[in-house]
């Protein structure tokens, strides 16, 4: 390997993200806008904590096949517009998305420890 690293890396953000990502299987979520369907296929859920607060979802971005066969992406917000609670209307598949997300990044039972340290 051609890179040197030094210094002892700190994290300064009192607001720390997780992003999991999940595939989906196809066929199992449509999500809807504007009269057309969209086939989701993979879903990238952030997750954040301030000050050491429980983790909360902030929002989904999607990755579907549209009608016409191209992939786009949408992103659906959970948070309401102050910030203080989640956002009302929000379908419950999608919330079905978030509980998947956090329990396999939950569950599956990551654990690291440096190479060396075990």
């Amino acid at each position: 390997m051609d890179l040197i690293a030094t210094g002892e890396p700190v994290i300064t953000q009192a607001d720390t993200q997780v992003h999991v990502g999940i595939d989906l299987q196809q066929g199992t979520l449509t999500l809807s806008r504007n009269g057309n369907d969209f086939a989701a296929y993979h879903a990238l859920v952030m997750f954040a904590s301030a000050d050491a607060n429980p983790w909360v979802a902030q929002h989904v971005k999607f990755t579907a096949t549209g009608p016409d066969g191209k992939s786009v992406e949408m992103t659906v917000d959970l948070f309401n517009d102050s910030c203080d609670g989640p956002r009302t209307g929000v379908p419950a598949a999608i919330w079905k998305v978030v509980a998947l997300a956090a329990t396999s990044a939950g569950d599956i039972g990551i654990t690291y420890a440096p190479p060396g340290r075990t």
